[in-house]
């Protein structure tokens, strides 16, 4: 099987781990994917559905290996407009921590708790620098703060001030959002914290009139996945990361 498909350069990637990055965007209208092609990057991801068996095996055979599998779930959110986070969570989670809007004052601790508590992902080696996951998600959930690539971030905090956990939102359109990250710090598990950042994420679609919640994980994520189930959302999809490093045997 030949794969048709042409390799989306990315920029900000190849600019952030130092890495000349490509993935591929399949189109039957393009290409053939070949050696020449897959050569000009350093490296060329690729994301397949589980069930594309053919297309699986043929990324193999060019020289893809699996980097991650991943699952995606879908949350319906009803309608509640006159429902503000602050009151949603104090109804749905009462004797808890209190949600926060996290501020620019606390990216400090964000950033360090994103770098440790992701440390292993997609970005891993051999194709990337050991510290590259962890940097690579204290600087989402700083642009999480700041509104510049997920729109907002909501933390748990311990009435000592530390850090419990967080969760960061974006907007996809108008119906729809996508939880980008959701985290429980070391130390914090088995206190309900991650229950309580699905209860705040829900009452933020509420607020902002948003009727479907979009998640995604690592299949090997059981923890997530039964959280997420929890407070009823349901399997949708799962695909498989490929990479293919110039270098890779073929």
């Amino acid at each position: 099987m030949f794969v048709h498909a042409n390799i989306e350069p990315l920029a900000w990637e190849s600019d952030f781990f130092q890495l000349h990055s490509g993935r591929v965007q399949f189109d039957q209208h393009a290409p053939a994917l070949d050696q020449t092609r897959l050569n000009r990057f350093a490296l060329v991801q690729a994301k397949v559905a589980s069930s594309d068996t053919a297309r699986l095996d043929a990324l193999t055979a060019l020289g893809f290996r699996l980097a991650e599998a991943e699952v995606d779930f879908s949350l319906q959110i009803p309608p509640q407009p006159q429902t503000t986070l602050a009151m949603q969570t104090t109804l749905a989670m009462q004797a808890t921590l209190p949600v926060q809007i996290a501020q620019p004052n606390d990216i400090a601790a964000l950033r360090q708790a994103a770098s440790a508590l992701f440390s292993i992902s997609r970005f891993r080696s051999p194709w990337y620098q050991p510290e590259a996951s962890g940097r690579f998600y204290a600087t989402w959930v700083e642009k999480a703060v700041l509104g510049s690539f997920d729109h907002q971030c909501l933390q748990v905090k311990q009435t000592n001030g530390e850090l419990a956990g967080f969760v960061s939102l974006r907007h996809i359109d108008a119906q729809t959002a996508r939880i980008g990250l959701l985290a429980v710090c070391h130390g914090q598990q088995q206190r309900g914290i991650g229950s309580q950042l699905m209860a705040a994420a829900i009452a933020w679609c509420q607020q902002h009139q948003i009727a479907r919640l979009n998640i995604a994980t690592q299949l090997s994520n059981t923890a997530a996945q039964r959280l997420y189930q929890r407070h009823g959302a349901r399997l949708v999809n799962s695909a498989y990361w490929l990479y293919r490093g110039s270098h890779d045997p073929i």
